[in-house]
Order: C-alpha cells, then structure tokens, then sequence
C-alpha cells in the first residue's frame, strides 16, 4: 500500500473540506505535520485508521464524535450534514480511492446525533473516472493490508509499547502469521480437513460394516482430541495472562516499602525451587537414559557365564582353534613349508598334520565373533557397576533435592502467611490475589497434564484405527479410490503442518535478527532482543556469558517496540518480493507515526530519527513543536519530501499565539478564532521555496 493524498471534511477540527494532504515517497519519504496539542494530529492518525477500518487509537477520546462541532451548530434542527475521511492510494500499480462518511443531523432538542458509517471504494482508471467496486469493501481491504496488521503501522508514538503489554499480546504471534502469509496455509489445511471429512462419510456409505464402524469410530476419536487441543491452547493464553496479572502484582508488592525484604526473599526462594525442580528432571532424564541404554546388563550375569563356560569347552575340545586362519594354513601347505622352516611333502605324516589343521581353521570366523562376545563379557561387571553407580548417584541427589524443595516451600509458604496477615490492608489484598492466581494456575496446569495425556492416547487409538482401516479390504473399486482419497489428503495435511512450522521458524529466526540489527543501532547499551516462540519480546543482558532478562525503561520500550515494527515491514517487505503467492501482495508499506519521540531523551531520539525513514516506504510524522527539537529536525528534514502545519483557531479571549520557525520562516501554530468555534486549518509548508526565498 502507497499513500498518496488524504483529504477530510467536517471531521473532528477540521471544519468544512480540508486542503488535500498529500503523502511523500521516493528518496524524500517523509511527511511531516507539525501541530500543537488538541491541534489534530491525533485526529489525523484517527481519520486514516477510521477511514480504513472504522479503527481507533487507545488515545482517542470520544470517538463517537466525530463531526466537527462548528458545522453542526450552523446547520438547521432537521438538517443533516457530512462527515467523511478520504484515502488515495495505489497497490500493485492501481489507484484506489477510499471515503468513509456519516452524517450529524441537529434533533428537536438541539443536540447532535450521528448516523453508522459507509465506506466506498472506487478504483481510479487511466481517464481520471472513479469505477466504483461492487462487493465487501473490508474483503478489498484485507488483501491490501489486513486490519490486524493496522496497529503496526498506524500508531501513537507515546504509547506504542502498550502492543507488547495489553491484555492482546497473544494476537501478536497471529499477526506476524498474516503479515508471513501463512495464514494461507492455515486455510488450506482446514480446507483439506473438510475434504478429508467428506471422503470420509463417502468411506463411510461404501464401505462394509466393520468399515464404516471404525471410520465412525475415528470421526469422534479426533473430534475428541481437537476438543482437548483446543482447550489446552485456551489454557496456554489463559495461563499467560496469569503469568502477566502475578508479575504486576508482584512488582506492586516490591513498590510497597513494607513488603519489600520479604519479596526479595520471596524471589531469591522462588529462583531456587525453579532451579531445583530443574535438576530433578535433569536427574530423572539421566536416569532414565542409564536405563534405555545400560540396564540390559544386570540381566546377562547368567548368560555371560554359560558363553564362557561354552567357549572353554570347544577349545579343549580343539574344536575352536586357538587363532588359527584358514588361509595361512593353505597357504603354508602352498608353499610346502611348515612354520617351523621344515619342508613338507605330500604323504608324510607332517604334511598330513598341517592339513589336518585346515578343517580346524575353517571355524576361524566363528571363532573372532565369540571372543568379541567374550571380551564383551569380560567387561560386564564394570558395565553393571557403572549403571548401578549412575542410578545410585541420581538418586541420592533426587532425594536430597526433593529435602531441599520441601525446604523451600515451606520457607515460601511462611513467607506468603506473613504477607497475608501483614499489618498492611493493601498489602494482605495483594497477597490474596496471588494466592487466587497461584490455585488459577495449578488447577489449570493439571487439566492441561491431563489433556495432554489423553491426547496422547487418542493419537494412538487414532493412529491404529487409521492402519486398521488403510488394512480393510474394499467392496468395491470406488471405495479404493476414496481411501486414496483419504490417504493422500492425510498426507497433504500433514506435508503443509510441516511447511507451516519450517516457515514460521524461519520467519521469526530472520525477524529476531532485525529486530537487534535496528535496536542495536539506536541503542548504546549492550542489551539484545529476544523473541520467543510465541513472539513475547524481550530484552536480554549477556555480558556476563549467560543470558539475563532486563527491565527495560519506558525510553527502551519504546526503542524496541519501534525496533520491532520497522524489522516486521522491513522482513514482509523482503518475504513478500521473494514469495509473491504468500501475504500480503505488495512490499511497500507506510509509517504513521502520532508524538513519536515524546519518551526518548537526546542520545535516543537522535538515533531514533536518523533510523525512521529507514523503516518503512513512506513515514508521516505528526509531531508537536517540542517534539521537533534540534536533533530531530537535523537528522529527518535530508528526507522531507512533503510539510505541513496545522493552524489550531481558539475561542479563548486572552490566547497566547504560538509559532514554529522552519528554513528561517516563521508560521503560527495558534491563532485567534474569529468566530468564537475552535477548529483547525492545514497550511503546507514548501520548504524548499522557503529555504531559496
């Protein structure tokens, strides 16, 4: 998506048909709006998302008015009047012309009341005419550039951390998946999934009796298991949110003074009965691995005395040769030399005693092979020590860190009684909200166990059921084909399940690069994102050599937010030219950006603005004058493509006129109103002409 203008009317401050705003792109990417709190620039992100997606900013106040206050005091009681956004921009070469309206009519009682919104969409054809499109406009839409994706390039500045700390972080994951394109593949696997289903009961109306039995059977057996599936993925969010509500309310208890050593001890015994429960199951891995591998030995003690005893016997019996080879008997019997430098010849009783040795050497191989087995018996009871060693070894230290685990909770659980009898009220009520948390957790982690189980067992039953009826002799020659049928749909679901999970692993591996190539170059300390499987992003501290989570500042949040966003456009946009069949069709993607800079001190912001036309294809800016400061001003006007300032008129009698210089030229930013309504006028700014002037 490439923006190309943005036009408004009768929407928010601004009154009547706005001058159209239009959108930088090219080597000068970058669109800035300067403005003064309650100018506009809010209402200027809002306008565009609302426009698009009938979206709206956390910070947005009082979205269901949205029609300019002036127009609707100057229109009659009965009279309507519009309100609408309008949107042009190209994808994959067309132009595209996007309007949202609603209308304010005056009632009897004189206030104002606004009708639902309609959007259109008209596609700009080389002769200049709107083509109207006929359909779902948010289908339209959803190709171009999904709603899910929206808050990832339309977004407030000051609280952009807020997408990596809402109760939603979950969604993050999914949204990634839409940008990637693998929402695609997800499609297509339910689809085979229904496909599969249908050649079933078609399976199931041809087939004999103990056919259609057992294909009924593994109907409801993975009805079964997707019912626990999906029930243990509500309970992976749900414990999630779980984690998050006891970390807040955890740091709560550290910000409360009287709490605060026994947190601290709280924490440090919390950091041991994690450790320790990891090395219980490290012990029990080693113990069980000591078992698979090595416990076959002290089963063998009888079996290795009767090889030996067999083995002695043969060879007193001369029956297993003590080394000899077949071939250098013959070949000493070639030769008519015996080993001792005697000659041989035929007929005497020397040569008849060599050869006599042959058909002994005959049995040499046999013989390698049992004193390979009796070497191997030699070292059995060192075999059968060593494991008994292991598992001794295991087991007393599974023991003494079980003692030491009692240990620890009873010392937690002392812990948590003295918070919950605490003189402090705020205190006691914070602990009893951790213990609710902590049951939550628990029942929630043994239904999952159980879930897991069960889904387990059914995966074989399933598995089974579908060998037993691949198995099954068909009646007749269609049925064979709906098995195939079956078989091969089993197998694409499978082939996409496995190209699903190599994509999304590539796609975060490559994400998590950018995302610290870009927080690298904007921060100066040694700190690194991290992102997880299920994209949880955070900052982590290895100059130790072992990898720690930080609390990153407000300052650094904002850093890695931005830092994550401009890694996502900047890997879709290189996905998408790469896999032109996967997500979004297109590689050009806008930035739009409210009050970007207003939690970042000098060193940052600086590096902030040198990075941000880096990001994405077109960056808008709304900015106000203190966020415009020196350093922002140096490192982002190479790229100032297009400028504007927004002119805020105030009723107020006794005003204090602002104004912003820019290139030597000074413009107001607040002026008087001469009609008593507050509203606000676009003014571009030609930079270049102002700088020549």
């Amino acid at each position: 998506m490439k923006l190309i203008s943005i036009k408004f009317c009768n929407f928010r401050q601004f009154y009547g048909k706005s001058p159209e705003i239009f959108i930088a792109s090219g080597g000068r990417n970058a669109t800035v709006i300067h403005g003064t709190n309650g100018s506009g620039k809010t209402a200027i992100l809002n306008g565009l998302t609302w426009a698009i997606y009938e979206k709206f900013s956390p910070a947005f106040l009082e979205p269901k008015q949205l029609v300019n206050k002036r127009a609707i005091n100057e229109i009659n009681i009965g009279s309507d009047i519009e309100c609408s956004v309008e949107v042009v921009f190209e994808h994959e070469l067309r132009k595209y012309n996007l309007k949202r309206k609603c209308y304010a009519h005056r009632k009897q009682n004189g206030l104002p009341e606004s009708t639902d919104s309609q959007i259109s969409i008209s596609c700009i054809g080389e002769d200049g005419k709107n083509n109207y499109i006929e359909g779902n406009c948010g289908e339209i839409i959803a190709k171009i550039l999904p709603e899910s994706l929206h808050r990832y390039f339309f977004f407030d500045g000051e609280h952009i951390d807020h997408i990596f700390r809402t109760q939603e972080k979950h969604k993050i994951a999914d949204d990634t998946k839409e940008l990637l394109g693998v929402k695609v593949i997800d499609r297509a696997i339910e689809h085979l999934k229904k496909a599969k289903k249908t050649l079933q009961e078609e399976l199931d109306s041809l087939g004999d009796i103990e056919t259609k039995k057992s294909v009924r059977e593994h109907s409801q057996l993975e009805q079964e298991r997707d019912n626990f599936s999906t029930r243990n993925e509500q309970i992976t969010q749900e414990l999630n949110q779980i984690k998050e509500n006891k970390d807040n309310l955890s740091q709560e208890l550290i910000n409360l003074q009287g709490a605060k050593d026994l947190k601290k001890i709280k924490e440090q015994l919390e950091l041991q009965e994690k450790q320790i429960r990891q090395n219980l199951i490290d012990s029990r891995a080693i113990i069980k691995k000591a078992i698979s591998t090595q416990s076959y030995n002290i089963f063998l003690e009888d079996k290795f005395n009767r090889l030996q005893n067999i083995l002695e016997t043969l060879k007193q019996k001369g029956q297993l040769p003590n080394g000899i080879k077949k071939e250098f008997v013959e070949e000493l019997l070639k030769e008519k030399i015996c080993i001792c430098g005697r000659e041989l010849t035929e007929g005497e009783s020397c040569f008849h005693s060599v050869e006599k040795l042959l058909n002994q050497a005959g049995v040499a191989k046999a013989e390698e092979a049992t004193i390979r087995l009796a070497t191997q018996a030699e070292q059995w009871p060192k075999n059968q020590q060593d494991f008994w060693q292991v598992v001794d070894k295991e087991q007393e230290s599974i023991a003494r860190y079980r003692e030491q685990l009692s240990a620890i909770e009873t010392q937690l659980e002392d812990i948590k009684d003295k918070l919950r009898h605490y003189p402090d009220e705020e205190i006691r009520k914070i602990q009893k909200e951790l213990d609710i948390l902590e049951g939550n957790v628990r029942s929630l982690t043994l239904e999952q166990g159980s879930n897991s189980n069960k889904i387990e067992i059914l995966s074989k039953k399933i598995e089974e059921l579908e060998k037993h009826i691949k198995q099954q002799r068909s009646k007749v020659e269609r049925q064979d084909i709906t098995k195939r049928r079956v078989e091969a749909t089993l197998e694409s679901i499978n082939c996409l399940i496995e190209v699903r999970k190599r994509l999304e692993n590539r796609f975060r591996i490559s994400l998590e690069r950018k995302v610290q190539e870009i927080f690298s170059s904007i921060s100066f300390k040694a700190y690194q994102p991290r992102l997880s499987e299920d994209y949880q992003l955070n900052l982590i501290e290895n100059t130790s050599g072992i990898a720690i989570p930080v609390a990153a500042s407000t300052g650094e949040n904002q850093i890695l937010s931005l830092s994550f966003i401009g890694a996502i456009i900047d890997q879709v946009r290189t996905w998408s030219k790469k896999n032109t069949l996967m997500g979004p069709d297109s590689s050009s993607f806008p930035i739009v950006m409210d009050s970007p800079f207003g939690s970042l001190d000098e060193s940052y912001r600086r590096q902030v603005s040198k990075n941000l036309p880096k990001l994405a294809n077109q960056l808008i800016i709304l900015a106000s004058q203190t966020q415009w400061r020196i350093e922002v001003e140096q490192e982002i006007t190479p790229y100032i493509g297009r400028e504007y300032i927004l002119i805020h008129y105030s009723p107020k009698e006794e005003l204090q006129e602002e104004q912003i210089e820019i290139a030597g030229q000074k413009y107001s930013l607040v002026k008087r109103s001469p009609n008593n309504f507050e509203y606000t006028e676009i003014l571009e700014v030609n930079r270049r002409e102002t700088e020549i002037y």
